[in-house]
């Protein structure tokens, strides 16, 4: 059995064709979650919505816990370290991260900023080896999870080769932080045109749709 772990970022909390003024990052994760478990209904599903409730700022009470070897912990520490703990747990019992992300303002919402910031954690998903010519040792690569990176912009051009390339800085944002725990099978799919609507913003949607139904089928055959 496969589990997915769901995450939301958007802060609009519909789904574009459904709801007005709609999430299209919200509409792209659900037709994937909907297409997986139409194949597979076994399978489970986290759901894990940080648009509706984002997680907590990284403080230097977190930092300060974090950097304390679990053993020496004073209790409080547990306690500031106890949602960080939690996200990390979702990512342990996961195969299949789908993550839906609208780009702000050339990157990601601070929602998503505070989740990576909460799962990067010396000793739990990370450690540091100087010996090392690399000295990241990534901590959640004990099975091959994927990552699902479905996004929303409002202009196009951001792909690889594309005229914005330079501008996009949510993918690498997201896709680095993750390679250092270990995650670096990374699946992007994206609709384009928010701001443009009309039928470059209807094309974009259909492609990603049909894109999407590939990569579920791609992904289970794999």
């Amino acid at each position: 059995m496969t589990t997915l772990l769901h995450i939301d970022a958007s802060a609009r909390p519909g789904r574009s064709g459904t709801h007005e003024h709609g999430s299209h990052s919200r509409r792209l994760t659900h037709h994937f979650v909907t297409a997986w478990r139409a194949a597979r209904p076994q399978d489970d599903v986290i759901y894990r919505d940080i648009g509706a409730t984002p997680p907590g700022h990284v403080t230097g009470e977190w930092i300060a816990a974090g950097y304390t070897p679990a053993a020496e912990r004073e209790p409080w520490m547990h306690d500031v370290l106890a949602e960080s703990d939690a996200l990390i747990d979702e990512i342990r019992r996961s195969d299949v991260l789908v993550i839906g992300v609208p780009m702000y303002n050339f990157g990601m919402p601070a929602p998503l900023k505070s989740w990576i910031d909460n799962i990067v954690r010396i000793g739990a998903t990370f450690d540091f080896d100087r010996s090392r010519e690399n000295p990241y040792v990534p901590l959640l690569a004990d099975r091959n999870r994927r990552t699902v990176l479905l996004s929303s912009c409002g202009s196009s051009g951001y792909g690889p080769g594309g005229f914005q390339a330079h501008m996009d800085l949510l993918t690498p944002g997201i896709t680095s932080p993750l390679a250092l725990l270990g995650l670096g099978e990374v699946h992007s799919v994206a609709i384009e045109h928010a701001e443009d609507h009309g039928d470059l913003l209807d094309r974009s949607i259909a492609a990603a749709l049909a894109r999407i139904e590939a990569l579920v089928s791609e992904l289970q055959a794999a």
